[in-house]
């Protein structure tokens, strides 16, 4: 094949496809590290020399100050998406020989996070990563100007290079249009805090599909996050039946439904429900929820990834696309008289099946 020129720079990770290794590998590689075998060394520095991949001198030269350490901050949060994306964040620095140190903040206090970035800088760290749920919190991100990189897993209708996220708009979309097909013509929304950067992506892609399909914008009711929650809501909510709600995440579907069913509402006979997060309670609950996946996983390993480009390539200018979510249909929604769209049994039956701590599509 000949040796052609690409049509722009190559990174890291279009060494490690070529090579058939990981990005880690490329990087010991490219550092002189040891534990990398001589073959896979050459394989490696031979994609190197056809893709004429050029590491970033000035991260060359930083290579052996750096203290191998990443500095994360999360929210103070008993939210099972917090914990999870951070999780996995953890895991794919340790697979990359980087450690965590991580710091909790109270969500809402932008002075409270700038101080703990002050604190990690004063530990060198190579790099600051943020869970960001707070729109305020994310507006002081947003204005930082650091000597190290700087990511942040938040959600924004505003593309940045700053940022990675999960598509919460479409995602939202996609469990209004499913209560939709289903023939589901007035469509609650209980959503998140209102100060909060994906509550309003959700509530935006609630609005902008209910719109589209001449569906009346009705009965938004701010909650907390929390099955309780959930629960005070459904206790008051205004209903009747052949409704359908849409839950801002999965806790607040399961006090949603609990309160229902003391007023002798069912689910999904009377009422339909989806969630949004797919937690892995979720498959167990009764009725099983039907719910908006996010893949936290790839979210986690994402981040690292920009943290790695930006620290081997000194590149911060790549906006990445947000990552997809998956509509799970369970049984707490049901299709209403003639010309609703009920999903085909095998769906249904896979939905049911899948275990909450599965593979995450």
């Amino acid at each position: 094949m000949p040796d052609e020129k690409p049509t722009r720079a190559a990174n890291i990770f279009d060494v490690a496809r070529l090579a058939g290794v990981s990005h880690q590998t490329v990087s010991r590689v490219i550092n002189g590290l040891p534990n990398v075998r001589p073959a896979t060394r050459e394989r490696v520095e031979q994609a190197i020399a056809q893709l004429r991949y050029n590491p970033s001198p000035a991260a060359r030269s930083l290579v052996s100050r750096r203290s191998r350490a990443i500095g994360l901050i999360a929210p103070a949060v008993s939210d099972p998406g917090v914990t999870s994306i951070g999780l996995h964040f953890s895991n794919a620095a340790r697979a990359a020989r980087y450690s965590v140190d991580m710091v909790t903040t109270a969500p809402d206090d932008p002075g409270a996070v700038r101080a703990a970035i002050e604190g990690l800088l004063r530990q060198r760290v190579d790099a600051i990563v943020l869970i960001v749920i707070d729109i305020g919190v994310l507006e002081m991100v947003r204005a930082l100007d650091l000597s190290v990189p700087v990511v942040a897993a938040a959600s924004s209708a505003r593309r940045s290079p700053l940022l990675v996220q999960i598509d919460q708009y479409r995602g939202a979309r996609s469990a209004v249009r499913h209560l939709a097909e289903l023939g589901h013509t007035r469509i609650a929304h209980v959503a998140g805090p209102a100060s909060a950067a994906s509550a309003i992506e959700r509530v935006r892609g609630w609005r902008d599909e209910l719109a589209g399909r001449g569906l009346p914008v009705v009965d938004l009711v701010y909650g907390d996050w929390t099955a309780a929650g959930g629960y005070r809501i459904g206790l008051d909510i205004d209903l009747e039946p052949g409704m359908a709600i849409f839950a801002s995440n999965d806790l607040t579907a399961l006090g949603l439904v609990a309160a229902l069913r003391e007023r002798s509402l069912s689910v999904p006979d009377d009422i339909s429900v989806v969630g949004f997060d797919d937690i892995p309670e979720a498959a167990y609950m009764y009725p099983p929820l039907t719910t908006v996946r996010q893949d936290f996983s790839a979210l986690g390993e994402l981040m690292l990834q920009k943290v790695l480009v930006a620290l081997e390539e000194g590149d911060h200018e790549t906006t990445d696309t947000p990552l997809p979510t998956h509509l799970v249909v369970r049984e707490s929604t049901r299709g209403l008289g003639v010309g609703a769209v009920e999903p085909p049994a095998s769906e249904r039956i896979l939905a049911r099946e899948e275990s909450g701590a599965g593979p995450r599509d």
